[in-house]
């Protein structure tokens, strides 16, 4: 069959496809499924009817989201199930992903769309046992379209080297990975599973209105909407159509009972902004993951991360004290957050003051086996009697492991996957070498510590500070300034003004899907910033060369 519509939101639902394609959703125990694509569809229908026939080929280029993504396992192993033999021809050129050659150069799509595509053959022969599994060959094509072109026509099936792939359960994964390390990596303890409790980051459905730099604008947009008509707030606000999650009037029946806060969130790394918090679904947000969420309005913090990157990252995680958006470390992937404590839950109305007694959000399990390898007393506060530990240290020793250069690269096929493993500590001084070092991560990233006040930059020249296009140019350093062999340069939010003495590798710097010391200043623009403003991104540049050389510093420690 040909290149079937690539359609995430079917509308082909009849009850025979749904049917047939809930063969790849089974046990897949997932919050959220994406196997309703119409190409998906389109396999099933081929599988369907030549397992009926009990032989054939079915051959098509369609989207490649399939091969390796992680809610697709089920439907590889019914594959696999069905079919003798597996061709994969990965065409990769997905834009979403941002790829690019092994070599660095530009890989291009052989459509004009942004999602991968791949050349799929599956053949029956019939003669497979039912307890066998297909096997699978991969070949894959980099480059610009006409190398690719050229390479397609050129050869044919048989004569390209095909890579026969060792897949294994549960991902059966159709392209190459490198789980050599996997015993090693397994004996850890996982993310979700230490933590009790985690969700999604706030989702608002309209972020620009929900989201404000500051109260008085906030304030407005609540006035607006509790006042205006419909049409005069869509025209105001550049709203788009209401739509099944969010709506004007929803939003302004949820505003009339006055029972909400106002709070910051965490809507991007270093980034906050001012929202008003009720807690309930499909109001003033769309969904503010209430009642975890709740939590987070409280004295607490929470540790970040994303379960399988659509991008390949493995650098997806940070740290709130409050609030966090979806898009809290990636603008590709949700956000998860785990916060440290949980407090009790209230029938009444809630207030952010609560003094009720909180309990650790963490595996008692593990925590013992934690606290008998290391001859440690895990208290649920922080104390200063001797050989105790408290929720906090855990958090500090897994935010230390998170940013081990050595343990990213060792283990980067698993991170990219799923959440992560991370090792018991080996003993006592490494933990508290670890403990130590990732608190100095955590109080930085939460620009709490005192280390980020002081500023490494300048911002010399008078102006109307207003952020027109940011872009960074190396330049010597200033006078008194020496270099110490790190390459500096300047900041400029528009043509005159600019932050000097800025290191590129705060520049560069990759916390998730963001480059923060850029996505900062590009969300400003056109919008003048304060004093407060510039001081804010001065610790903002102080944080981020902090990070990548504490980061070095908990290499030379050997986690396991």
């Amino acid at each position: 069959i040909g290149n079937p519509p690539y359609a995430v939101s079917s509308t082909n639902k009849s009850e025979w496809i749904q049917n047939l394609i809930a063969d790849y959703k089974k046990d897949l125990n997932e919050r959220k499924i994406n196997l309703d694509d119409d190409y998906i569809k389109f396999i099933r229908y081929g599988q369907h009817f030549i397992d009926k026939n009990g032989s054939g080929i079915l051959a098509y280029i369609s989207n490649n989201s399939f091969i390796d993504g992680l809610t697709h396992r089920q439907m590889r192993k019914n594959l696999l199930q069905s079919f003798d033999k597996i061709y994969i021809l990965d065409l990769h050129g997905n834009a979403k992903k941002q790829e690019t050659a092994p070599d660095g150069s530009a890989d291009q799509n052989v459509f004009d769309i942004m999602q991968g595509v791949s050349i799929n053959i599956f053949v029956k022969s019939g003669q497979k046992k039912k307890t066998e599994f297909a096997k699978v060959f991969h070949y894959e094509l980099y480059g610009k379209r006409e190398e690719k072109y050229d390479v397609l026509i050129e050869n044919s099936i048989k004569n390209l080297r095909w890579q026969e792939l060792k897949y294994s359960e549960p991902n059966f994964f159709f392209v190459p990975k490198d789980f050599s390390d996997e015993k090693a990596y397994t004996k850890g303890f996982k993310l979700d599973k230490i933590f009790l409790e985690n969700n999604t980051g706030v989702q608002t459905k309209r972020d620009a209105l929900v989201y404000s730099f500051n109260k008085n604008t906030l304030e407005n947009v609540l006035q607006d909407i509790s006042n205006l008509d419909n049409a005069t707030i869509k025209i105001k606000y550049d709203l788009p159509e209401d739509g099944r999650d969010w709506s004007i009037d929803w939003a302004r029946k949820d505003l009339s009972k006055k029972d909400g806060f106002f709070i910051d969130i965490l809507y991007h790394p270093f980034d906050n902004r001012k929202t008003y918090f009720t807690g309930r679904s499909k109001g003033f947000m769309a969904y503010p993951r209430s009642p975890l969420s709740n939590n987070c309005i409280k004295e607490n913090v929470s540790l970040l991360a994303i379960r399988n990157s659509r991008r390949g990252n493995v650098n997806n995680y940070f740290i709130a004290n409050k609030l966090v958006d979806k898009d809290g470390v990636s603008p590709f992937d949700n956000c998860k957050f785990f916060p440290l404590y949980l407090y009790p839950e209230t029938n009444g109305q809630q207030t952010i003051g609560q003094t009720a007694e909180r309990t650790p959000n963490l595996n008692a399990t593990i925590v013992k086996q934690i606290a008998d390898k290391l001859g440690l007393t895990f208290t649920n506060e922080k104390e200063t009697t001797e050989n105790t530990f408290a929720p906090i240290d855990i958090l500090d020793y897994i935010y230390a492991v998170l940013h081990s250069p050595t343990y990213r690269e060792k283990y980067k096929e698993f991170l990219k996957i799923d959440f992560p493993r991370v090792p018991y500590p080996k003993d006592k001084d490494t933990f508290g070498q670890l403990v130590k070092l990732g608190g100095q991560i955590r109080q930085i990233h939460l620009l709490e510590s005192p280390i980020v006040e002081q500023y490494i930059t300048q911002y010399p020249i008078d102006g109307n500070n207003v952020v027109v296009k940011p872009h960074y140019e190396n330049s010597p350093p200033l006078e008194g300034c020496p270099q110490d062999g790190v390459v500096l340069g300047k900041v400029y939010i528009n043509d005159t003004q600019y932050f000097a003495n800025v290191p590129q590798i705060a520049w560069e710097f990759y916390i998730g899907g963001y480059q923060p010391s850029q996505k900062w200043l590009k969300d400003r623009k056109g919008r003048t910033l304060e004093f407060d403003d510039i001081l804010h991104y001065q610790k903002i540049i102080v944080a981020l060369t902090e990070t990548d050389r504490l980061m070095k510093e908990i290499d030379t420690i050997a986690i396991e």
